[in-house]
């Protein structure tokens, strides 16, 4: 199972939201580039990186930044936030960017999922994230009635190269994986699935080890790492180190 340190951008700089909600911001860093370099240094061998403004837009807001941080490292870094077309997607993998996220693009626009990963075979990555059980979109504004699993279901012969599952209640709180949901949704899809939200420290990376099992390649984590509860050099150590 991979770590993957997250680089949320908002306003050109590295913050970290509590459960989504963009009226709660803690700024990190002013140089998200430098924050990229640094988990880099630390051992990362993926960055999670989400244009949180584009999000909300609909449209990317730091593209530049983000083609900034592809540039200054040499890990694969997988991108979300404001991604609604092809020449979108088309302009981040040509800058070097490895996976494009599509999140809400999923529920609003079926047909654009589809040809995304038809024109870009095993490079797009199906955002999922969920609070209370049910699929929200939007910059997590908007809660559907669709459950993940009824819209992973949807997208599983479209052949995505994997899904990000975030608890959005667990987002940036520190509380915990939800272990059991990421659990259920693995072993009832035969996509690979990266675990996010409520990393608080090494116990969460242990609990999910056994998940590889289920299809669980990865998991994500900001906040833990931001406040200095998670070490990301024992975290992959830690993963690296599990035998199933």
């Amino acid at each position: 199972m991979i770590v993957i340190p997250a680089i949320d951008i908002k306003d050109g700089r590295c913050v970290r939201l509590k459960q989504g909600d963009f009226a709660h911001v803690t700024v990190y860093s002013e140089d998200p580039v430098g924050v990229a370099i640094h988990w880099v240094e630390k051992g990362a061998e993926r960055l999670h990186v989400v244009d949180l403004d584009g999000s909300l837009q609909g449209l990317p807001v730091n593209k530049d930044v983000i083609k900034r941080i592809v540039k200054a490292v040499k890990v694969p870094v997988q991108v979300g936030g404001g991604i609604r077309n092809l020449d979108i997607i088309d302009e981040y993998i040509g800058s070097g960017v490895r996976w494009v996220i599509l999140g809400s693009a999923a529920l609003q626009n079926m047909d654009f999922v589809r040809e995304a990963c038809s024109c870009f075979p095993g490079r797009i990555i199906l955002g999922v994230d969920a609070r209370d059980g049910y699929v929200a979109i939007s910059g997590w504004k908007e809660v559907t009635g669709i459950t993940p699993l009824e819209l992973v279901k949807r997208f599983e012969r479209f052949a995505v190269a994997a899904v990000i599952y975030t608890d959005i209640l667990r987002d940036g709180m520190r509380t915990g994986v939800n272990v059991e949901a990421t659990r259920a949704l693995a072993q009832a899809t035969n996509l690979p699935i990266i675990a996010s939200g409520g990393v608080s420290g090494l116990e969460d990376i242990e609990h999910l080890l056994p998940l590889e099992r289920d299809g669980v390649i990865g998991v994500i984590t900001g906040k833990a790492l931001y406040a200095g509860d998670l070490d990301l050099k024992e975290a992959i150590k830690m993963a690296k180190q599990f035998k199933g």
